[in-house]
């Protein structure tokens, strides 16, 4: 390797192999073999199973899981976009160990942006740690929201691609935002590749701002192009992900309306009944307007809903007072409701560092306007954004004329754009301050106002922290009798908790301005300054990081089977026919547990089929309610099956087992309708209203009920046959094969979800129509005969989407070897004698 090149690759290996000490340093625990424990994890590794295993086992892929929810697309689960050339530096990533390889993407991402900016590598690494050691970073990491990790950590070398291709080089800048762009896509976390185009899209607005008053309007536009030509090219790299899932949108709770105007009783009306997700649903968890003050203070609000206290709380003396052991008082300590703000919970807060808030206040005097001018209204923009219902007017512009902004929940995370603003903002103002480009006179006089500015704030709440409130939660009115002592210390100690962080975020303060007016002042050189910055931005941020994700979220090495089956989940699993469980002993419609053996009739995913969500609100829950009763008042479990019968909407879900107790055999239900069956009866509903309401009032066995513009596909009469036959022959997830046998022509049920963007209906290989009934299963007339159904779910979405993804990376490779090829021919002819280096 040529010698010059070695040497400028040098300082990047450094900075790769610190990255990696870094992130084995701080989780040291997978070094001795322990796996994280994450919820959504779990969930996904539960939502996943039917398709992991059928597709190892099978030549093609399934598309359709019945693992959750009656059936949905595995779009959002786990589908194989085998085009996507960018697939494989997602699996060099991924050959680190998790949460190791999340941690060291944020590291190598920002190092990227900031080269991007013009930094040194040194100074890059820093800004590297202040970036990804901010608490947001590792709470999503503990919650196992990887996708959400992982498209955060592309944010940042996107924008800095984006910004190279403005500033400095074009062709460079467009290739590496495809690049950036296709991998931020296919981490499938949209909503925050929804708050990175606000980012870039207030960066545009201000280059097109100053192109215009430097008059290069020209060169604007040709790099529009080309930013437009890239993201083309990234669209068309992650198509197959794309399609199905715009396809797949319309149907979900985030999609549009299905004509339904009244919300079931008593429901929290997650499902907007006019088009994408309710108000209250999105904005349920909002940053409060004084919660701002974590990104600085980072327990002004108690830190998470489940917290620790130390021996020396409050409420740990009362209980030594009381007498209680050492053991006792520290399990009961190791979870308090510590956080006290207007959210329903939270894990932890939003923390940014004390020396990065200080940096960011100094940017405002120091950073160029045109940079001010674009990342100060983004962080503004997206900090109030955070605060959702508590600034509902700007909130309802975005929910009712932005598009897909109705689409998201949890506004308080436009935090994160927020975050990578004020983190960015920071570290140009260091290399304002390093690259020597600020009179010493000035910088002295900013450095002290900055100082004087989030110390003086700091100082005002350690001195008076009853300021920011009376530290009460809605939680402590849950404690009475022996507990009651809670309402009392807790507060208290939230109180301490306040005081603490904010005496420790003004020592961290004063320490990054002593250095920095040191290195002024000549008292220091530059590189020691950069390092003691460094090192104190980690020390800061290092330990608050801790608070949420440390050795207590990992366990032992996990067995090859993460979930274990339960007696209950052995004595169904011994059942080989097709059917769906109800497992009562989790909450059925939030844990995805069940998923991982049984054909779930609930489970855990964001974005489920809107029908099935309506039906669960209007007739699954009241039913559910209903069957509780009954096993309340129950004396035997014969006295069960009159309200087992009366089920008709979960009979028409095929529900044959239900699981009471996991140590017990599960219950039987006699009166499931079965895999399919035959009607006599057909119900016209007007509207979706009355479909939904007659789907819980008729006979499901006997009688279907169709909206009025899918009807005419029934007859208008059917004759019975007492010898006719309908039969599940052969199962597989994408796949479901009928024997049919009748003298007279039939009108089937299907148990099976009715999503036609893929299932297609064949009888002796041509295809035949289907139609959506009972507000959301699938039926057909069937003339007299003797033979197959075969469904089979193949969309063309899928197919289409492959097409483009293998034209595009083609493209991108073609594109990436032109410009390997024009810089190395740029070489030689700029540096004719480069081979005696």
């Amino acid at each position: 390797m040529n010698k010059t090149i070695l040497n400028s690759l040098t300082p990047h290996l450094v900075a790769l192999l610190l990255f990696i000490v870094l992130s084995f340093s701080y989780f040291t625990s997978v070094l001795e073999g322990k796996k994280l424990i994450a919820h959504d994890t779990q969930s996904w590794i539960a939502d996943s199973k039917e398709t992991i295993d059928y597709n190892e086992s099978h030549d093609d892929v399934t598309l359709w899981t019945n693992s959750l929810f009656g059936g949905m697309p595995n779009y959002q689960i786990s589908m194989e976009q085998p085009n996507n050339v960018l697939q494989y530096v997602e699996k060099l990533v991924m050959e680190f160990p998790r949460p190791v390889s999340n941690l060291l993407l944020y590291l190598i991402c920002f190092y990227i942006l900031l080269l991007a900016f013009g930094f040194k590598p040194w100074m890059a690494i820093i800004g590297s740690i202040g970036f990804t050691f901010a608490s947001y970073n590792f709470i999503i990491i503990a919650a196992g929201h990887n996708s959400k990790a992982i498209t955060i950590a592309y944010m940042a070398p996107l924008i800095g691609a984006v910004f190279l291709a403005f500033r400095r080089k074009r062709l460079l800048g467009g290739i590496l935002t495809a690049f950036f762009l296709s991998l931020a896509i296919r981490a499938n976390h949209i909503q925050i590749i929804y708050y990175t185009l606000i980012v870039l899209l207030v960066f545009a607005v201000v280059e097109f701002i100053y192109s215009v008053r430097e008059k290069e309007i020209k060169e604007f536009l040709k790099t529009a192009v080309v930013m437009i030509a890239a993201a083309l090219l990234a669209v068309g790299m992650n198509a197959t992900s794309l399609l199905t899932t715009y396809e797949y949108s319309q149907y979900t709770m985030r999609g549009k309306s299905n004509g339904l105007t009244t919300a079931a009783q008593n429901s929290p009306n997650a499902v907007n009944i006019g088009h994408g997700l309710d108000k209250d649903y999105i904005t349920q968890w909002s940053y409060g307007v004084d919660e701002t003050m974590t990104l600085l203070i980072p327990n002004f609000k108690g830190g998470a809903s489940g917290g620790k206290l130390s021996m020396n709380s409050e409420t740990a003396k009362y209980l030594k007072n009381m007498n209680v052991p050492d053991s006792q008082t520290q399990q009961i300590i190791s979870q308090m409701p510590l956080y006290w703000g207007t959210q329903p919970g939270t894990s932890g807060p939003v923390y940014l560092g004390a020396i990065i808030i200080f940096l960011f206040v100094l940017s405002l005097f120091v950073v160029d306007k045109r940079t001010l001018w674009w990342l100060i209204p983004v962080i503004i923009l997206t900090l109030v954004l955070s605060w959702g219902r508590n600034f509902m007017w700007l909130t309802n512009i975005f929910i009712d004329y932005f598009p897909m902004y109705n689409k998201f929940r949890t506004v308080s995370m436009t935090l994160v754009a927020t975050g990578f603003g004020i983190t960015l903002l920071a570290f140009l103002a260091l290399k304002e301050i390093f690259d020597g480009n600020i009179n010493k006179e000035k910088l002295t006089k900013s450095v002290f106002l900055s100082m004087g500015i989030t110390a003086g704030i700091c100082l005002i709440f350690a001195l008076l922290p009853s300021l920011a409130g009376g530290f009460v939660s809605p939680q402590d009115a849950q404690f009475s009798g022996d507990y009651s002592f809670l309402k009392e210390t807790l507060p208290l100690d939230r109180k301490a908790m306040l005081r603490t962080d904010a005496w420790r975020s003004l020592a961290f303060i004063l320490l990054g301005a002593v250095i920095i007016l040191a290195y002024i002042k000549g008292f220091l050189k530059r590189n020691v300054a950069l390092v003691l910055l460094g090192f104190f931005i980690l020390i800061d941020l290092f330990p608050v990081a801790k608070r949420y994700l440390n050795d207590g979220n990992f366990e032992n090495k996990r067995p090859a089977q993460l979930i274990q089956p339960t007696p209950a989940d052995q004595i169904v699993l011994q059942d080989k026919s097709q059917y769906r469980v109800l497992d009562a002993t989790v909450d059925i419609f939030s844990d995805a547990t069940p998923s991982y053996f049984h054909k779930n009739i609930g489970g855990y995913h964001a974005a489920k089929l809107r029908r099935y969500q309506e039906l669960i609100e209007n007739q699954i829950q009241p039913e559910i309610g209903q069957l509780f009763g009954a096993f309340g008042k129950a004396t035997t479990a014969e006295s069960i099956l009159p309200t087992l019968d009366s089920l008709g909407v979960l009979n028409m879900l095929n529900l044959k087992y239900i699981i009471y107790n996991k140590e017990s055999a599960p219950l039987v239900n006699p009166y499931n309708n079965g895999n399919a069956w035959f009607v006599q009866k057909i119900r016209i509903a007007a509207n979706a209203d009355e479909e939904i309401k007659l789907v819980g009032d008729i006979d499901t066995r006997h009688e279907l009920v169709v909206d009025k513009s899918l009807a005419s596909i029934f007859p208008t009469a059917i004759t019975s046959d007492t010898t006719a036959s309908i039969e599940l022959a052969s199962y597989a997830p994408n796949h479901l094969v009928y024997k049919f046998n009748s003298t007279t022509d039939q009108v089937a049920v299907f148990s099976e979800i009715y999503y036609d963007k893929g299932w297609k209906a064949t009888i002796n290989g041509k295809e035949v129509p289907y139609t959506r009934v009972n507000y959301l299963l699938r039926a057909m007339p069937l003339k007299a005969g003797n033979y197959e159904i075969d469904f089979r779910f193949d969309p063309q979405s899928y197919k289409a989407g492959n097409v483009l993804a293998m034209i595009s990376s083609v493209l991108l490779l073609i594109a990436i070897v032109l410009l390997v090829f024009f810089y190395q021919r740029k070489r030689k002819t700029t540096t004719p004698n480069s081979g005696k280096n």
